[in-house]
């Protein structure tokens, strides 16, 4: 059997799934340039990366007779430099997938990655078959400010496929033309969600059907959280989506503090496009917020399960302190009796999640990758489900380690 016939793996010990199904969605985790034994083959090398890893999405999607033709969202985890920028990576994902239209592209500036030597991880959702059920598309050219824009990239800012809605993430920069940096981070979010507010207004569906809104912003401290996740929140009547929002780091190029984007559903009901009901869970245990918000932890539609961001919060309270402050693996073993406890009134637990989504702070000096993954094979029944690692340099506050959220099988 040649190398081209086997199936890629990540560079962890212990079982895990490359892509998985809930209804009719499929997930790809962080995809890289690995080959059968967990090796990059192009180390350091973003653009060899970048074309290895698409490869790879493409492998792992045909176990669930998906091609890249389904892809809906690529996300795009990706290590920047003076070389390669933003719009780069675009152009490059842009040629490496099926286009006319393009799936969307959402990018997430990283300055670390899990494994060593890589730069670059890609996750996916598709949805088989959507090319040939009706479809409604929203595209725009990309707009960096940095970025002389003749010439920029015409992307897919929205793509709605059936019932299922993606919405390319965004900073200011790419919603305003002449950004200049003058805007706080709250009057960023509010330019950022008017433009997603717009952007799903073009396809048919609004803000309230959002099923999923992550989010990135730069800062270290809840004060630098709060009027920003104000602002956002102001766009949601009760319930809100399940939400996830992580301090990262964003690029320097564009001086914008926070980016967004969200997925929705939205079923057609004759003529009408109708908003879904979704069936809620948020037992007692379960941490609430230290600011009054709209969002829910866990919701179901579709026989899709999602779940907001989990963090290590106090139970049973909105206090915004954590438990086993400052210590990872420990807060990781909490934080997943979280997505135990959200996934039991759907009659599911951790083995029936199909994408596992973790954030984590990683320290130079530590190498606790390797034990992470070995805490969340545990916690998910020893087979892990597609599964993004994504290290950054803080979380929320220095006592918070990690944030996990996903999709479980409904």
């Amino acid at each position: 059997m040649t190398g081209k016939n086997l199936i890629w793996s990540l560079p962890i010990d212990g079982t895990h799934e490359v892509a998985a199904s809930a209804a009719s969605l499929s997930f790809v985790g962080g995809a890289g340039d690995f080959d059968e034994e967990g090796q990059i083959r192009n180390p350091d090398d973003l653009k060899c990366q970048l074309t290895g890893a698409v490869e790879n999405i493409e492998a792992a999607f045909r176990q669930e007779n998906c091609g890249l033709v389904d892809v809906i969202r690529i996300k795009a985890f990706v290590t920047l430099s003076e070389q390669v920028c933003e719009v780069s990576v675009v152009e490059m994902l842009l040629a490496a997938l099926p286009n006319r239209p393009a799936p969307v592209i959402s990018i997430v500036p990283v300055v670390m990655q899990p494994f060593a030597s890589q730069k670059i991880q890609l996750q996916a959702i598709a949805k088989r078959g959507w090319r040939d059920e009706v479809h409604c598309v929203e595209e725009c050219e990309l707009k960096i400010a940095s970025v002389d824009a003749q010439g920029s990239p015409v992307v897919t800012t929205a793509l709605r496929a059936g019932e299922v809605i993606a919405t390319a993430n965004r900073t200011a920069a790419h919603c305003v033309e002449t950004y200049d940096g003058g805007l706080d981070g709250a009057a960023q979010s509010h330019v950022i969600m008017g433009s997603l507010n717009a952007s799903l207004r073009a396809v048919g569906a609004s803000l309230q059907d959002a099923v999923k809104l992550e989010g990135y912003y730069q800062g270290t401290t809840r004060e630098q959280w709060t009027p920003l996740a104000k602002a956002r929140a102001s766009y949601f009547a009760e319930p809100g989506p399940p939400a996830t929002v992580i301090p990262c780091h964003l690029g320097e190029q564009d001086q914008t503090m926070t980016r967004v984007g969200v997925l929705a559903m939205r079923e057609r009901r004759n003529s009408y496009d109708k908003y879904i009901p979704r069936e809620d869970a948020w037992p007692e245990r379960v941490w609430d917020w230290p600011a009054e918000l709209p969002y829910r932890q866990a919701q179901k539609l579709r026989n899709m399960i999602w779940l907001g961001g989990q963090v290590p919060a106090q139970p049973f309270s909105n206090t915004g302190k954590r438990v086993h402050p400052g210590q990872l693996l420990p807060q990781a073993c909490f934080t997943m009796s979280y997505i135990s406890d959200l996934l039991r009134p759907f009659g599911r637990d951790p083995s029936d999640l199909k994408l596992l989504v973790c954030y984590y702070r990683s320290l130079p000096e530590c190498a606790e990758t390797e034990a992470l993954v070995q805490l969340l094979t545990d916690c998910c029944g020893g087979i892990l489900p597609p599964l993004t690692l994504i290290p950054v340099e803080h979380m929320q506050d220095t006592d918070s380690t990690i944030e996990i959220w996903g999709v479980a099988q409904g």
